[in-house]
């Protein structure tokens, strides 16, 4: 799946489970490695992590549609200035939501890149809060569309197990 911009850009793949052969426990067998690769303004850096689980990542192209509805809400910062993503996993690496949505039917994607998945300048920071380091990516109806659908196609080789 790639979700980009003239700015910015995250391309997020599954590779595999994170362990080649069931372990007999639902968690174990169903982590998936997510690679990603992300270009923003202030630079680029890939990442590869079990950040989701098989059930999860299913909820990735899920929301894109929803999005792509007109039926996912902004959501603001709180008053404090932190931002909290619409949807997120069992591991806080990657998470997304919904900055903004224009009348031609843009909207713009939050993607939140956290922990293994945050800039290399931020990882190790123990003042990096969780979700807080997002890049926002504009897209319209049909390329949010699109890319629900390669996720969709992506995750045929990973079926919860």
């Amino acid at each position: 799946m790639f979700l980009n911009d003239l700015v910015s850009s995250v391309g997020l793949r599954p590779v595999g489970y994170q362990f080649a052969t069931a372990q007999g426990d639902w968690h174990d067998d169903n982590w998936l490695v997510i690679d990603g690769a992300v270009m923003s303004p202030e630079g680029s850096w890939v990442f590869a992590d079990p950040c989701l689980l098989t059930d999860e990542a299913q909820q990735v192209a899920a929301w894109l549609r929803a999005v792509a509805a007109g039926t996912v809400a902004v959501s603001e910062p709180d008053s404090g200035g932190e931002l909290s993503p619409d949807t997120w996993f069992t591991e806080p690496v990657v998470a997304f939501s919904l900055a903004g949505r224009s009348e031609s039917g843009t909207s713009v994607i939050r993607v939140h890149l956290s922990l293994e998945a945050a800039p290399p300048w931020q990882r190790g920071d123990d003042g990096a809060d969780i979700y807080q380091y997002v890049l926002e990516v504009t897209m319209d109806a049909a390329a949010l569309l699109h890319a629900a659908d390669q996720w969709d196609l992506s995750l045929v080789s990973f079926p919860p197990r």
